[in-house]
């Protein structure tokens, strides 16, 4: 079989149950998701996958990487500000082999369409870490009309030449990507497409909201601004983008070779649904960092598959660079491990320790098997996942052997990371000055 074209897509602060096919409500409207719906009918559905970090850059980093984000100074930022520009610190270095460098290497063209947040030019930048075309923002969030960032700035890059258009961002961005697909048509090798949408990430505005632009400008978090109402047809409208993106595909008849994969950076923030879950981004109990996982690939997935093998975000990568056969770079080995058997086979499981830390709160986690081991404040706790996925049940006390062995594991992962720096930030947007917590 010839080689995959693969599209990476990434929603950004999608919550666990915010698509039907997790078990998400039906808007007023009707379904929010129907075309992720249809992707994960006919491809393999994940329950247990994880992002690498509760928030937008860190996960950004081992995504790009395919390794755990700790190993780069930049990801200690939780998350990396627009205030960093000129950093020559923060941000993914470009001497670093990344998914992108390495599938151009192997002969495939690539491109990043949306959010980049993994720092600034001149020193940082998606053209200097293997992205042959990018076009999107550089920053963490910005306005779905202006197009600036929560300084103001104007964030929307064709390049790295500023590119000034009057619509809905999800919009620009699934018409890009149409774009993409029909001019890769016409070429002979294979492509990586990384779509990077920022919905359904604050300011809350739907297509039809160009008018609340000038209210948020000066505070993106739109801290009295929002509902569900708003944010599901925010999903909605990249769910459509996908679905465009999808028929072009198909009308090229590349649909069939094509590895598609859907996830978010993070868990949901304060309008997503994650139930059974608790908690959300900036957390590691399991609302904060479990999210969709869809794989669609034809020519490979069977459709109607679910799994519940464990995984993280840089396990995307690893399977992205096994699909394509091409190998880690020398001295940068992958923390990521390819789930390329999963895909061939629905039942396939295999042993998968996955590991956290956080900066903010002193979070601590780890999940193996149906076990996971958490710290938050100095206070341990111990769950089984399977039998209490939204945490309440403390077994720290019944099973102190269990305990102490988990902690010591983590303690043996954290003990082979760099440390967290000590001028390393926590940005926080709200407290419970703006909003009741649970």
């Amino acid at each position: 079989m010839t080689r995959p074209n693969i599209v990476f897509i990434v929603a950004d602060d999608l919550g666990y149950a915010d698509l039907g096919c997790y078990g998400g409500r039906d808007a007023a409207f009707g379904p929010v998701s129907p075309v992720l719906d249809g992707l994960a009918a006919k491809g393999l559905k994940l329950t247990q996958g994880y992002a690498n970090s509760p928030v937008c850059s860190p996960t950004r980093f081992a995504m790009i990487t395919a390794r755990y984000q700790y190993r780069l100074r930049g990801a200690a930022e939780e998350p990396i500000r627009s205030d960093s520009r000129g950093s020559t610190a923060l941000g993914l270095p470009p001497e670093h082999p990344t998914l992108p460098s390495l599938l151009r290497a192997g002969g495939y063209r690539t491109a990043l369409i949306g959010k980049w947040h993994l720092g600034y030019p001149p020193h940082f930048g998606p053209l200097r870490s293997g992205y042959e075309e990018f076009f999107g923002p550089l920053s963490g969030g910005v306005d779905y009309f202006t197009h600036c960032d929560s300084s103001g700035r104007h964030d929307l890059w064709d390049g790295e030449e500023d590119a000034q258009h009057e619509a809905y961002l999800t919009d620009l961005l699934s018409r890009r990507a149409v774009d993409y697909v029909e001019r890769m048509a016409q070429q002979d090798a294979p492509f990586f497409l990384s779509l990077h949408y920022t919905a359904p990430h604050w300011p809350w505005e739907t297509r039809d909201d160009a008018d609340k632009a000038p209210a948020v400008k000066d505070n993106l978090f739109d801290l009295a601004g929002g509902n569900i109402h708003v944010y599901r047809r925010m999903v909605h409208h990249m769910d459509e983008g996908i679905g465009q993106l999808m028929a072009a595909l198909e009308k090229h008849g590349l649909a069939e070779n094509t590895l598609v994969v859907f996830t978010s950076d993070n868990g949901g923030e304060r309008f997503s649904d994650s139930w059974p879950l608790v908690g959300g981004k900036m957390d590691l109990t399991e609302g904060g960092i479990r999210v969709p996982w869809i794989a669609h690939w034809p020519a490979v997935i069977a459709p109607g598959g679910e799994s519940r093998q464990l995984c993280m975000t840089m396990d995307w990568s690893a399977t992205m660079l096994d699909a394509a056969g091409v190998s880690a770079a020398p001295g940068y080995a992958l923390d990521g491990v390819s789930l390329m058997p999963v895909l061939r086979d629905a039942a396939h499981r295999f042993d998968r320790p996955l590991h956290w830390r956080m900066n903010h709160r002193g979070q601590q986690a780890l999940r193996h098997g149906d076990w996971k081991y958490l710290r938050v404040d100095g206070n341990e706790y111990l769950f089984n996942i399977p039998a209490d996925e939204r945490e309440r049940a403390n077994q720290a006390r019944r099973e102190p052997g269990r305990l102490a062995q988990m902690r010591a594991d983590w303690e043996a992962w954290n003990a082979s990371m760099p440390a967290i720096p000590a001028d390393a930030t926590v940005s926080l947007g709200y407290s419970v000055k703006d909003m009741p917590q649970r």
